[in-house]
């Protein structure tokens, strides 16, 4: 009588393979972690240079006079709703029933971790006439940076981006 041949995993073959897998799984956790923080760190980037460059165009629509700027004011806005609501423009471009808007939206910081916050809430605004090594907020929107605590991939915080 012939005997057939064995078919099939012995029990040390599973064992051996399901602690490949476990290994494989485990090392690829932390890069997805990483994965994740650079994407977070790439629309971090992306929303910082588009605010900066509604704050600038306000500046420069201010500074040629599309936008009526008071007297002894530094021409950037006085808050970041500003950019998304528009303001008048100037009588002497004549008479506009549309207002000068910047933003469609204020991009949202994306390790604001507190939902309940707007967009608006979540970044930390500096003022024209404030010192750049101690930045604070006041009567206009000079620059924005994040609340966020953490620092970067690189090391550097967030903050100061």
């Amino acid at each position: 009588m012939k005997q057939s041949g064995q078919r099939g995993f012995t029990l040390i073959e599973l064992l051996v393979s399901l602690a490949i897998v476990g290994l494989l799984a485990m090392m690829a956790l932390p890069l997805t972690q990483v994965v994740q923080t650079r994407a977070k760190e790439a629309e971090l980037r992306q929303g910082l240079r588009v605010i900066r460059q509604a704050l600038d165009s306000y500046k420069a629509a201010s500074d040629a006079g599309v936008i009526d700027k008071s007297v002894g004011t530094s021409g950037y806005p006085p808050s970041l709703e500003v950019l998304v609501t528009g303001v008048p423009r100037s009588a002497a471009f004549g008479f506009s029933a549309q207002p000068f808007v910047v933003l469609r939206r204020i991009p949202r910081d994306p390790f604001a971790e507190d939902p309940a916050l707007s967009d608006v809430q979540t970044w930390n605004t500096r003022a024209y006439n404030s010192r750049a090594d101690a930045p604070r907020p006041g009567s206009d929107v000079f620059d924005v940076s994040s609340k966020s605590p953490r620092h970067g991939l690189d090391g550097s915080a967030y903050s100061a981006w």
